[in-house]
């Protein structure tokens, strides 16, 4: 009888579990979930980066998508469901007490945003994360050595400080700071004690400054001198920090009951969505896996051996098995990719939902229907008509830090820009070089590698837009001047997980055992048109130049 296991893909908006068959990658069964208070847009704040979510929105995602992917499947296979994997985005931690409840799970806190699970993408800890990187550069020991050099509002400790300082009775009530996948891994072995719960090698190395050179989490000396707010945290938090091929434990029995399982059913330690997507999507040594989606992720893996003492400047980490054990994996991405092209679809949208909308010349079911089917058809019709503008013809130029800057040399106070406009300067025109901006902001990213003594061999590329927009990846393929090969799988991420439990529950002795015999391949592979190489190498210039004056001059 085949032996399944289970991948608990957390995304930014909603939440997959994914069934998958460990002798050959069979994806048998997924359900997604929405979190429904997220979809209202609760305890978020655009304007002012704040970006919160509610623990009750990841609980009943949990539930709803294992109990309803198992009802899509015969009954034998929830009785050999062996595992269970989660990854999640990342930094997102969470404000906890003594048992390890999120305080927004506790009477006084239910609405408090301070009490929800910080967003990656949430950045109002710009303040802190300045002032980690300047103690940092003063301190004996630089503790940001192995995660690039420079800091981020995104990561863990910018988050926790900001979070203290603004909010009194979250400080006082706070015993400790869990990240979202160790949180749902704890949750579903039962063990939520933030004292002995399995914490991620990935997350604690690439956001926490967690280092086996430091012994660990930075200082107490450092964090006092960061603010005296920090005192005695370090021990409410972790020394030890595991690999996502360990068991963290088994399936509670209140869990089990919950979701038709046995609790017998291993519970592998959680890591990040992008550093399991790279699993599932087959990442070999050199090779940039791709994560694009709202925003991209590029993870790298390369021999222990061959990296040896090369720390590379401005990306977002690089650590001991934080990808597929045994491997140095290194963390790059951009804050925006797939958003960027969201932001303009909602500039154009705004006349039909804010004139259209209110017209009394057509009733209102037709209205909503004409604003659904024209949203829906934007992106498909700039693309078409992008794809025919030739190279650098617009004269425009673009700037990908609409959401701040991520890599090479994070930088979250940086916005986008456009320049070159005329009055012959239309939708398509424009999009284009947004797509452009962001191949390009891909580029920065390989050359920052290459530029610190890592080659590249090769792109791999996963996500929606790898799958949705052959404009994009043809541009992204002629730009980075490589071929980019798309992972066949839907569901890399998920897929990736769910083999990274199929290692802890001890079907497979090894991850790359695991990719060998549950990986999809690919479905196709991008070559870049000789004749746009040499024409983008000349815009990428200009885009270089464009960007080191907005961030010189008005930054």
């Amino acid at each position: 009888m085949s032996k399944y296991t289970i991948g608990l893909d957390y995304g930014s908006d909603s939440v997959r579990s994914l069934i998958v068959n460990t002798e050959n990658g069979e994806e048998i069964a997924s359900v997604v979930f929405e979190y429904p208070r997220w979809k209202e847009g609760k305890y978020c704040d655009a304007p002012k980066n704040q970006f919160r979510q509610h623990p009750l929105d990841y609980l009943e995602g949990l539930e709803y998508t294992i109990v309803e992917a198992l009802k899509q499947v015969p009954e034998h296979v929830a009785r050999n469901v062996v595992g269970i994997s989660v990854d999640t985005t990342g930094s997102t931690p969470v404000a906890v007490n003594e048992t390890g409840t999120p305080l927004s799970l506790t009477p006084g806190f239910e609405e408090n945003p301070n009490a929800m699970f910080v967003l990656w993408k949430d950045h109002t800890a710009v303040k802190e994360a300045d002032e980690i990187n300047v103690l940092s550069k003063k301190w004996n020991i630089d503790f940001t050595k192995y995660e690039g050099g420079i800091y981020s509002s995104e990561w863990f400790w910018a988050k926790l400080l900001h979070v203290i300082r603004e909010d009194e009775e979250v400080y006082k009530t706070a015993y400790s700071w869990v990240e979202h996948c160790d949180w749902i891994t704890a949750i579903l072995t039962g063990n939520t004690n933030p004292g002995t719960l399995k914490r991620s090698r990935c997350a604690a190395g690439h956001k926490a400054m967690w280092h086996e050179a430091f012994g660990g989490l930075p200082s107490e000396e450092f964090l006092v001198g960061l603010d005296p707010k920090l005192t005695g945290l370090k021990e409410r938090l972790f020394k030890e920090t595991y690999t996502c091929d360990v068991a963290a434990g088994t399936l509670s029995e209140k869990w089990a009951q919950k979701l038709g399982l046995s609790s017998n059913v291993v519970i592998g330690v959680g890591a990040f969505d992008a550093h399991l997507g790279a699993v599932g999507a087959q990442i070999e040594p050199y090779y940039v896996s791709k994560v694009m989606g709202t925003s991209t992720c590029d993870m790298l893996i390369a021999p222990m051996e061959e990296v040896g003492d090369k720390l590379v400047k401005g990306i977002c980490g690089q650590v001991d098995g934080s990808i597929v054990p045994g491997m140095m994996g290194l963390e790059a991405g951009q804050s925006a990719f797939g958003d960027i092209y969201a932001w303009f679809r909602r500039l154009l949208e705004w006349p039909m939902k804010n004139i259209l909308a209110d017209s009394e010349l057509l009733d209102e079911a037709t209205k909503q229907k004409l604003i659904v089917e024209t949203s829906d058809k934007i992106i498909a019709k700039l693309s078409e008509e992008a794809f025919k503008i030739p190279i650098a013809e617009s004269g425009i130029v673009a700037l990908d830090w609409m959401n701040g800057r991520r890599t090479p040399d994070a930088n979250q106070a940086l916005k986008g820009a456009i320049a070159g406009l005329n009055l012959g300067s239309d939708a398509p025109r424009i999009f284009r070089a947004l797509v452009e901006a962001t191949a390009f902001g891909s580029k920065a990213i390989n050359d920052r590698f290459i530029s610190e003594g890592i080659r590249i061999d090769g792109v791999i590329a996963l996500g929606g837009v790898a799958k949705k927009s052959p404009l994009v990846m043809q541009i992204v393929a002629d730009v980075l001047d490589m071929p980019i090969k798309v992972a066949r799988s839907e569901q890399a991420c998920a897929l990736g997980t769910a083999m990274a439990a199929s290692v802890a529950a001890g079907v497979y002795p090894s991850l790359k055992e695991a990719q060998d015999k549950m990986g999809g391949g690919f479905e196709m592979e991008y070559h870049p048109i000789p004749e746009n190489v040499g024409e983008y190498k000349a815009l990428y210039e200009k885009y270089k130049k464009f960007g080191a004056f907005i961030e010189n001059e008005l930054t």
